[in-house]
């Protein structure tokens, strides 16, 4: 498909909601909601960081609708997905590839890791070993594989979403820092309120065999082709310098502030700017806004800052002193 192909097939997707104001990020994240009930957030921050062409970790206990998440989500936008359970036995060769010997033909044939996928759910990454998390994290980096000398590129659109169990559980490998600042977001998925459980429970158990929701009643409202336009756009939506500044203010503002042993790093602004123009784009504005960067601060560095030892006994989070911070820190005037 040509470049002016996918923009008439976008423009398409956007004349026909006009009238309705639903734009096609707006359509998507509708269309999700009808299988991941009640994480409207979950869905919005996840939709943010596909725009912005970042991969996300998400944290919290099992059965939540994780999985569920990713499948709706690939389902949506009409592209493949693939599940890596991590395991403490995993081994990287396990994620991204390796050669068989084919005894019909005598030659080495490589074998491609499920990492060769659009969506990749990497199912309780912090149950691995740190020499399995880098390779899955080399990749989301480069967002290419090399298996004995060959190099291959993966498709586009291409996310990873991984997911880990609290630290406090027994059996897991807490991710180093620099692992973690190369996740756009880190999103916190927390159990549905009462009225959204009652309407999950009733949708999984009425009239179908297993405990899976039935993904056939979704439809595919984008295509790959029309998310990596959608990519395009985002990355060249208007920022301000003053919005700039007010990023790296926020960011500066981490390392000095009380009760944050160790603050974020300048990946942190960049993240911030990625993750604000994902979410003007999202309101169907064509420029950033300080409002843009406040809406996003809490995913995109609650990963990226370390609690002090006390902040940690008196029961603090990060997300409590990032919104005192998004308080005090100065945002221009729009």
């Amino acid at each position: 498909m040509t470049n002016e192909n996918m923009n008439e097939e976008l423009n398409e997707v956007t004349e026909e909601t006009v009238d309705e104001e639903i734009t096609p990020c707006q359509r998507l994240m509708d269309e999700i909601q009808k299988a991941v009930i009640g994480q409207k957030q979950v869905i919005r921050e996840v939709v943010i960081a596909l725009i912005a062409g970042g991969h996300v970790l998400i944290e919290g206990v099992p059965g939540l609708g994780k999985t569920l998440l990713v499948k709706a989500l690939s389902y949506a936008i009409n592209c493949n997905f693939k599940r890596i359970q991590f395991t403490p036995d995993l081994m990287p060769s396990d994620i991204t590839g390796y050669t068989l010997y084919d005894l019909k033909s005598e030659k080495f044939k490589i074998q491609k890791g499920p990492v060769f996928s659009n969506f990749l759910l990497a199912d309780e990454i912090n149950r691995a070993p740190a020499k399995t998390q880098a390779a899955l994290l080399e990749v989301m980096q480069e967002q290419q594989v090399t298996i004995e000398g060959h190099t291959f590129e993966l498709d586009s659109p291409y996310m990873v979403l991984a997911t880990q169990n609290p630290i406090e559980q027994e059996g897991t490998y807490p991710l180093p820092e620099a692992q973690l600042d190369r996740f756009l977001l880190k999103i916190a998925i927390n159990y549905p309120e009462l009225e959204d459980e009652s309407l999950l429970v009733k949708l999984v158990t009425n009239g179908q065999i297993g405990n899976e929701f039935n993904l056939s009643a979704l439809s595919s409202v984008l295509t790959p082709e029309i998310v990596n336009e959608l990519q395009k756009r985002c990355a060249n939506i208007l920022v301000d310098d003053k919005i700039m500044d007010y990023a790296v203010n926020l960011i500066r503002a981490t390392r000095n502030w009380q009760g944050f042993q160790n603050g974020a790093g300048p990946r942190g602004a960049i993240a911030l700017i990625r993750a604000a123009r994902a979410n003007a784009l999202i309101n169907n504005n064509n420029f950033v806004t300080p409002d843009d960067v406040k809406a996003v601060v809490l995913p995109v560095l609650r990963h990226r800052v370390m609690l002090s030892a006390e902040m940690e006994i008196e029961g603090m989070s990060s997300d409590q002193l990032l919104t005192q911070l998004i308080e005090q820190v100065e945002a221009p005037r729009q």
